[in-house]
């Protein structure tokens, strides 16, 4: 019983990865968003293109917050904000900046 017992939660081991999912969007096509209408106010890039202003945080500080998550960056980019422009972006388009925000972490 216990052999048994351990070949099951052996070949669980085994397919977890396979259920694994990654995260949607496209960080290079979320990388030229930024540089297009993001770039205005924010610092997208350590040392790259776009405001160094301290009324909005650059993408590699957002990236670095602990409070920081693919969740938490979908709700901020479609929930309104008096001091942000109201880009109406795509699903796709919040996959593909929250994918490029994330990807300044590694």
């Amino acid at each position: 019983m216990r052999i048994a017992a351990g070949l099951v939660l052996l070949g669980l081991g085994a397919t977890t990865p396979a259920l694994a999912q990654t995260e949607p969007g496209d960080a290079r096509a979320g990388q030229r968003l930024a540089t297009t209408w993001c770039a205005n106010c924010h610092q997208i890039a350590t040392g790259g293109p776009g405001s160094a202003n301290d009324a909005a945080p650059s993408f590699p500080a957002i990236a670095g917050m602990v409070s920081t998550t693919s969740m938490s960056l979908r709700v901020f980019l479609q929930s309104p904000h008096g001091n942000m422009p109201d880009y109406r972006l795509s699903r796709e388009q919040i996959d593909d900046v929250v994918a490029y925000i994330l990807s300044l972490r590694r």
